[in-house]
This record gives C-alpha cells, structure tokens and sequence, in this order.
C-alpha cells in the first residue's frame, strides 16, 4: 500500500524538499503541499491524505489548530499528523499531541528518521522517539495545568472501564515501550499486548498510542519525573 502523505509548511523550499525525499521512496507520494493550516485540512479531505507533515507556526490557521480540526472530524480518522518542529523543546510539543497529533519530530533529523516517522505513523504507532523525547514530554506534562489535570477525578474515572491488564500495558505504553517489549516485560504474547492496546484505545477513545500516553499522565495512572 502506498502512503499518502500531504505536506503542511509555509517555507515553499522545505515544502519542495520533503516532496523530493517522499516520492522518492517506493512506498510513498506526496497527495499535496499546504502553506497554511486551513488549507492543510481541506487537502487532508480531498486528497485523502494517510499522514500530514505539519509545521506548527503557520500564517493564519496554525499547525495546532490544524492538528486539532482533522482529529476532531470522523471523516478524517484515518489521518495521521505528525509535527515537524524547528524547537524540539517546546511546549507545544504536548499541546500537538493533546490536540491529536501522532507525534512529533525536529526539522533538523535526518532523512531516513523523517520517512520512518512516515511509516510509524502511518502504522497507527506513536512517535515519540528519541528517548529523549520521553523525557520532554513527561517534563511538560508534570508543569502548569497538567499537575490539576492528575488531580482531577474525572480524568482519573476515565481509566474505570480498562481492566487490571489493559492499565499494567497503558503504563508500558506510556514508558514508550514497544509492544514486543512490553510482551516481554508482562510475560505475554505480542498479539495479546495488541489487544490490550486496541481496547484500551477503543474504552479510552484515543487516536493512537501518543494519545494513550497523554491519557496516561494527565490522568495520574504515570508520574512524570524531572530530572
């Protein structure tokens, strides 16, 4: 199957380099390019896009705001955004994945990270590698709103309908953990991970696994720790 991946960025010469590396590669094509974030959404309908490199200060309709628009529609659940970022520490990294995005990476990573950050999302996985990344994200969420956010008992009720299993995997899936190493982690298979995984997103109404992360910090089940 070949990814459809639309472009979202305001610089034409980043937009015209990315198009270079992804129709370059066998399994993918460039559907689009946007220079903004409402015309981002558009061509995320028309074009029937799989995953959307989006840039997040955009003139006009931001890439956040953007984000936010495509998770919200059922017409476009399919749709995958993955934020391209030139600050990589930056707290709308977390508002990016609150918001819906599927992960996110810096503009200044290499060629083969960009086409498989492609992939993994188009996979439904979560980017959130480096390890490092990890750590960002984990910093902002114990900051700000999200330390009320733990203590707020209906996002704490949300976790009721998963079962002892599905919580002991949202905490391995929030350490980052894949699901063969969580597997191996729980003594299980990785079919049975998947399962957990697919239910719990299902019970949790999340996207993808980046969203089960956030889930699993802003409703305390994982701590962050500051280094």
């Amino acid at each position: 199957m070949t990814i459809r991946v639309l472009l979202a960025d305001d610089q034409a010469l980043l937009r015209s380099a990315f198009r270079v590396l992804v129709d370059s590669e066998p399994d993918m094509e460039v559907v689009g390019e946007a220079s903004d974030g409402a015309e981002a959404v558009r061509l995320a309908k028309e074009e029937r896009a799989d995953v959307v490199l989006m840039d997040i200060r955009m003139p006009g309709t931001d890439g956040l705001a953007a984000t936010r628009l495509i998770s919200e529609d059922p017409s476009l659940a399919q749709v995958r955004v993955v934020i391209l970022t030139t600050f990589e520490v930056d707290d709308y990294v977390v508002q990016s994945l609150r918001a819906g995005a599927s992960g996110f990476l810096g503009k200044g990573s290499e060629p083969d990270e960009l086409l498989s950050a492609i992939r993994i999302a188009a996979g439904g996985e979560a980017l959130l590698s480096p390890a490092a990344t990890k750590g960002l994200i984990a910093r902002f969420l114990a900051q700000g709103d999200a330390a009320d956010d733990a203590n707020d008992p209906a996002r704490a009720a949300r976790l009721d309908a998963l079962t002892v299993r599905e919580r002991e995997v949202l905490v391995q899936v929030a350490g980052g953990h894949s699901n063969d190493e969580i597997a191996e982690r729980l003594e299980v298979s990785p079919l049975t991970v998947k399962t957990h995984v697919n239910r719990a997103m299902a019970k949790l109404g999340a996207r993808d696994r980046a969203q089960l992360v956030v889930i699993a910090y802003e409703s305390g089940l994982v701590r962050p720790r500051v280094e």
